[in-house]
């Protein structure tokens, strides 16, 4: 092969979406070669933006202050922020068969917020408009793996095109059919959830008083995740219902009216009539964990190493942490000389990231199983337990502070 067409970097990441576009900006700064692939274009500047409930991203993420504040440290909070985002300050959460109640709000921990929404397309632009401004980073957009061999302490990816790009430590965050980790040959544990997933952007009559509204049901949660606007009426929400496939199908073969018909009476009407619905998506969830996160120079990062049910919309706040901390165990490694691709920087890694993530799957396992289970004394434990948690004030900071990332102490 002619020179030209090899390329030596001291880390590869693929996969451009949020997590690897995080993590190639939190390592830009470093002494290190560094290249991102994604196989997909990647346009440059900003979407546009208009004030419609037929113009938001069907995909959002509920962002946790530590996310927030991660994003505004690589320099992309601030753009996002200044274009299109809704910070909520309550949540509620009820068992549609029973009277538990929880409601949470950010000034029980003398917060101004308790997270944001954004649209995925805002937050992944932010962040390749940041790298192409550092020009650190070379990117190869529109450039699929086509295959992967290693060598010792050595991976080869070959592109589409003829190029072979080369490193000690590759990093798959290339989602959660990841190719990087089949070729690997990385271990997972995984279980599909029965569910498939309706989104889609909807207009209420009353507004959504910057809260998420969250109501368990039999056949599974239906939240509304607040959406800003314009005028400041807040109507909008991005709706995530998790529902049985066969279910999910008949929803999905309704009229936009009857859609929304049926989608208010599932919410209880709590907003009002749903006036107005987008296009919907629908897709299957499935749980996926591997084994291990390192192997022999190539590291999973995000989906591509876990991807959980989204009733918390817990998924790429995982992948940001993720992020965040292989970038730390990079630096330690600069500062103290270690290639990146030394045992003890990637086994770092994997401990300080695999048990967490595990904990927080484990727990939106048990949620859901706790309320889809139909029988009596169940119900009523949950609902007893959600009226005393309601009440237990020192309780509900704690488990605000840990949702957010934050020290438990206001």
């Amino acid at each position: 092969m002619l020179a030209e067409n090899i390329a030596d970097f001291d880390l590869v990441i693929v996969g451009a979406g949020m997590a690897g576009a995080a993590l190639a900006l939190a390592v830009a700064d470093l002494p290190i070669k560094v290249a991102l692939l994604e196989a997909q274009p990647v346009r440059e500047g900003w979407p546009k933006i208009e004030d419609s409930v037929f113009d938001f991203d069907a995909r959002v993420s509920a962002l946790t202050e530590a996310s927030r504040g991660f994003l505004d440290e690589l320099g992309a909070w601030s753009d996002i922020v200044s274009r299109r985002a809704c910070a909520y300050t309550d949540m509620e959460v009820w068992d549609g068969e029973g009277t538990g109640r929880i409601h949470f709000a950010a000034s029980e921990v003398r917060r101004p917020a308790l997270g944001h929404i954004v649209e995925n397309r805002l937050i992944n632009a932010s962040l390749i408009n940041n790298l192409r401004e550092n020009g650190r980073v070379k990117c190869y957009f529109g450039a699929p793996v086509e295959t992967m061999d290693r060598q010792p302490g050595l991976v080869n990816l070959s592109l589409a095109g003829g190029k072979l790009i080369r490193s000690p430590v590759v990093v798959a965050a290339d989602g959660a059919n990841s190719k990087i980790r089949d070729w690997a040959g990385f271990v997972t544990r995984e279980w599909d959830y029965h569910h498939h997933a309706i989104v889609a952007t909807v207009e209420t009559a009353q507004p959504h008083c910057k809260t998420a509204w969250q109501r368990f049901l039999p056949e599974g949660p239906l939240a509304f995740l607040p959406l800003p606007d314009a005028a400041g009426e807040q109507r909008y929400c991005s709706i995530v219902w998790s529902v049985k496939p066969e279910i999910a199908a008949q929803l999905m073969q309704l009229d936009d009216d009857d859609f929304c018909r049926e989608l208010a009476a599932k919410f209880e009407h709590r907003l009002g009539a749903v006036v107005a619905s987008s296009r919907r998506f629908s897709f299957p969830l499935r749980q996926r964990h591997a084994a291990d996160y390192v192997s022999d120079g190539v590291v999973l990062l995000g989906d591509a190493a876990h991807t959980i049910h989204p009733l918390a919309g817990q998924g790429i706040n995982l992948g940001f942490q993720d992020a965040m901390v292989f970038a730390e165990e990079c630096r330690r490694a600069c500062e103290r000389g270690l290639s990146l691709a030394d045992n003890a920087v990637l086994s770092r890694y994997q401990r300080r990231r695999k048990g967490g993530n595990l904990a927080m799957m484990a727990l939106m396992e048990g949620f859901q199983h706790l309320f889809e289970t139909p029988a009596m004394p169940l119900r009523l434990l949950r609902n007893t337990g959600m009226r005393w948690l309601d009440m237990a004030l020192p309780l509900k900071r704690q488990i605000i502070a840990k949702a957010m990332g934050l020290s438990d102490k206001p």
